[in-house]
């Protein structure tokens, strides 16, 4: 009978390479894992640093230096390091040689309240603590504010937080206590009405069209109130 010598090649090298397979594999499972690698994307600004989500991962897996790769389970990492205030989203991952990665984006803070208690708004109106580490330079919140119900406050926020104009020129936002928001400008003596927040777009426009006018007559220091509730005028108090 003839052998067929490419079907015994065939076979043999299909052993080889399940048997290489199999022994990577169980190589790979006992490989101890390093110490954590952790990288921030997004913003620069360091609100919580590389030692804190180190710390978290540890103390979230009874240290995690020199442990076989197969006992971590990396969403119960990620889960832990999202818990922590600072952090919207972490993405956990182990690279062939055992190093443990954690990407991390911490939440962008764009209002400080400075109440009875002190904290920032972050860009999904949620809580957000300060930080040791680093001061964000965003508007300060102060009179009637509930951490429970920043709605309107997180409104604003971001519509000054996304405007230039706003951006550059107001430096407080007060809500009083029937919810009534006030905004204060850099250097301007005057008060700036807002009411609700609805027509913000529309009242914003004529607060920029009231505060070039004036600047170009120089009368902003005439003014102690900028009433803009109504929607299709402005109502100034003189001083």
């Amino acid at each position: 009978m003839k052998i067929n010598w490419n079907y015994i090649k065939m076979f043999v090298l299909l052993g080889l390479v399940i048997f290489l397979f199999a022994f990577a594999s169980a190589r790979n499972s006992v490989r101890l894992v390093s110490k954590p690698n952790v990288e921030f994307v997004g913003e620069n600004n360091v609100f919580i640093t590389n030692e804190n989500v180190s710390k978290l991962l540890i103390q979230n897996f009874r240290g995690l230096k020199n442990i076989p790769k197969e006992t971590l389970v990396l969403n119960e990492l990620e889960n832990a390091l999202k818990s922590n205030p600072m952090i919207k989203k972490a993405e956990v991952y182990i690279t062939v040689n055992g190093t443990l990665n954690a990407e991390i984006e911490q939440k962008t803070p764009i209002a400080r309240v400075s109440t009875n208690v002190s904290y920032y708004i972050d860009d999904d109106g949620l809580y957000m603590p300060l930080s040791n580490n680093f001061s964000a330079r965003v508007p300060l919140v102060t009179g009637y504010v509930e951490k429970n119900d920043l709605k309107n406050i997180h409104i604003v926020a971001s519509k000054v937080n996304e405007d230039e104009f706003l951006k550059k020129h107001v430096v407080e936002i007060h809500q009083g206590i029937n919810k009534v928001i006030y905004l204060k400008l850099r250097q301007c003596q005057f008060l700036v009405q807002l009411g609700n927040v609805t027509f913000l777009d529309k009242k914003i426009n004529n607060l920029k069209a009231f505060y070039q006018k004036n600047l170009k007559e120089k009368t902003l220091d005439s003014y102690s109130k900028v009433n803009l509730q109504f929607e299709n005028q402005v109502v100034c108090t003189k001083i």
